[in-house]
Order: C-alpha cells, then sequence, then structure tokens
C-alpha cells in the first residue's frame, strides 16, 4: 500500500517512516536533499527530490498513493523573510492539497500545532476548541500554521479534502538531529543544568507517541476533526530539572526576570539583522510566547482514537540518551 510524506527527516517524521515502514507500507517521501535525507532515514524510502512549491514534483511523489501524511514545515523562531515562510507553510500546503484531490488520494492526515489554538488564561489544559484568530498568533511560524490549517479546514468544507487534522504538542525524544528549538533547550540544560528559567510552562509528549497518533489519526479520525496529540503539562523549571538529574548536573536555580528576557529577545534580533548570528537564542516572538503556559488535553485524541502518551520523564530521558549517543552532549 503506498503513502507519501512530507517531512520524512523532521523529528517527527523520520519517526512515523519507522513506524509505517514496520507495518508494511511502501513509503514515497518528498525531500529537499535526497543525499542528506538518505543519511538521515535507514528505511527503505522512495524518496523524491523538490519542495512544497514544486509542482511536478508534488505529481511525481503523489502518483499511486492511497495515503499522505503532511508534516513537512518551515520551522524557524528567527526569519529574516516571513513572506518565504508563508509560501513553504502556507502556499506549499495548499498546492499538496489540490494535487491530493486531483490524484485521488483517498485519506490525509495534515500536521498542525497545538500552537494554532489557544490558551485558557487561568493555566488550565485548553483542548481543540481553544478559540484563537490569526491576530493572536505571535510569530511569522505560528501565523503560517494558523493559515494553513484554515486553508485545509477550507478545502474540506468547500472541495471534500479527506483530511484529519493532528495538533502535536512539543515533541521530545531521539532522533533530534537538528535539533528542534525544544530539543536545544534539552540539549543545553544536559550540558550545564539548565541554571536559568523562565516562568513559562509547556506539554511535552514523547515524539513516538506523537508520531504513532499520525497512523491512529490516519486510521481512526474523523474527517475534518482536530486532535491533540500531547502528553504531560510541565513547567520549564520542571524540564530542565528533569534533564539536570540525568546528566548530573545541579538544574535551575535563579528565575530570568521579564524585562532580562525581552532584552535578550531584542539583542538576538539585532545581532540577527546584521548577520552576526543565524539563528538567535532569543527573539522577542519567542519572549511573547514565553509569558503563557501553554497547557493542552489530549482527552479527544485518547477517546477516539485511542491515543496514549508516557511520561515527559521518559521522553526526555530518551533525548539525552540520544543526544549522548551521538556525541552531541560535549
Amino acid at each position: 500500500m503506498n503513502v507519501m510524506i512530507t517531512g520524512a527527516t523532521g523529528l517527527i517524521g523520520s519517526r512515523l517512516v519507522k513506524i509505517l515502514s514496520e507495518k508494511g507500507f511502501h513509503i514515497k517521501a518528498l525531500v529537499r536533499d535526497k543525499v542528506r535525507a538518505q543519511q538521515l532515514v535507514k528505511e527503505p524510502v522512495e524518496f523524491i527530490s523538490g519542495d512544497l512549491n514544486n509542482e511536478s514534483a508534488l505529481e511525481e511523489a503523489l502518483q499511486g498513493c492511497k495515503y499522505l501524511f503532511h508534516l513537512a514545515a518551515d520551522y524557524r523562531l528567527w526569519v529574516p523573510d516571513p513572506e518565504s515562510m508563508t509560501r513553504t507553510n502556507v502556499e506549499g500546503t495548499r498546492l499538496l492539497m489540490h494535487k491530493a484531490l486531483e490524484e485521488g488520494v483517498e485519506r490525509i492526515v495534515y500536521t498542525s500545532s497545538v500552537c494554532v489554538l489557544g490558551c485558557n488564561a487561568d493555566g488550565s489544559p485548553a483542548d481543540e476548541d481553544a478559540e484563537s484568530t490569526v491576530a493572536d498568533m505571535i510569530s511569522p511560524y505560528k501565523k503560517s500554521k494558523f493559515l494553513a490549517e484554515k486553508v485545509v479546514m477550507e478545502m474540506v468544507r468547500e472541495e471534500g479534502l479527506p483530511a484529519v487534522i493532528v495538533n502535536p504538542s512539543t515533541p521530545v525524544g531521539p532522533g533530534d538531529s537538528r535539533p528542534t528549538p525544544t530539543g536545544t533547550m534539552v540539549l543545553n540544560s544536559a550540558r550545564d543544568g539548565g541554571m536559568f528559567y523562565a516562568d513559562t510552562g509547556l506539554n511535552v509528549a514523547h515524539v513516538d507517541d506523537i508520531a504513532l497518533g499520525h497512523l491512529l489519526a490516519l486510521e481512526k479520525g474523523k474527517i475534518g476533526r482536530r486532535y491533540i496529540l500531547g502528553g504531560d503539562n510541565i513547567s520549564l523549571k520542571d524540564l530542565f530539572a528533569m534533564t539536570a538529574r540525568i546528566t548530573d548536573k545541579p538544574g535551575p536555580r535563579f528565575k530570568v526576570p521579564q524585562f532580562v528576557m525581552y532584552l535578550a529577545g531584542f539583542t538576538g534580533e539585532v545581532l540577527a539583522r546584521l548577520g552576526l548570528v543565524k539563528n538567535p537564542v532569543a527573539t522577542m516572538d519567542s519572549v511573547r510566547m514565553a509569558s503563557k503556559k501553554m497547557y493542552y488535553s489530549s482527552e479527544r485524541a485518547e477517546k477516539e482514537l485511542g491515543y496514549t502518551h508516557r511520561p515527559a520523564l521518559e521522553a526526555v530521558q530518551d533525548a539525552v540518551y540520544w543526544f549522548k549517543d551521538q556525541q552531541m552532549l560535549d
């Protein structure tokens, strides 16, 4: 059975490829760099070179496929040209969905994010019905994901697109080769104990649980319905403390005041605009995001899909041990 996947070399995508391969799927993957993809993905995959704005590559990748998993996205905290992110995340998604309809793909799982959902002011876990608007989207990435999900939802209603939407929270675990922004925080706190922390919180899920949730959404999800694929809601201080204990480091001790965070974000953006750093540690958008506790509930996915998640500690342990095996802790 043929399945097409975008984002196969990403953190969630690479773990999903492993699951699909074990289930006996023939996997076709759209990738920018075949050589790099072959180094990162060890499972048997038919790689097609191209990107989300390459019409002929999309047609080739989708040909003969019954299912589609769309995970690829431009995910950066800092981007000098937000329009390039919009072209990839929004217009690329639109083109891919149209091509999937033309090819007669029977079922699609579109990977959105919890970042497009609202947060509860009292810090309680939000669900799939938490309202938000594009004006609530703080960063170019969040805005692009909000608009891309809107494209998918509109095509479900107006064109019969057979898509299920999943909203992963924060994936943590093995295979984070880039690493992701959260993986970078785990890696740094494993190295030095995460001495400084912000008063914020996030939902942490093992990447393998999120990847399996994608397959469950394909098998059991309702067309046009959202499913949060999450894990444990924990404070950033507790995340750093977990990581520090694993590597026997002292752990977090100092809460960073808001004004210091804003100064760091401002400085990071100035350095990036001057070309002195490529990926600033903090930006104004990341500081604004850190002012909220981004807690979520996976109850709908648990009830309707049979989704389960392991403790956040296990996700962090597996991430740290993988970083150690890759000699990234040095």
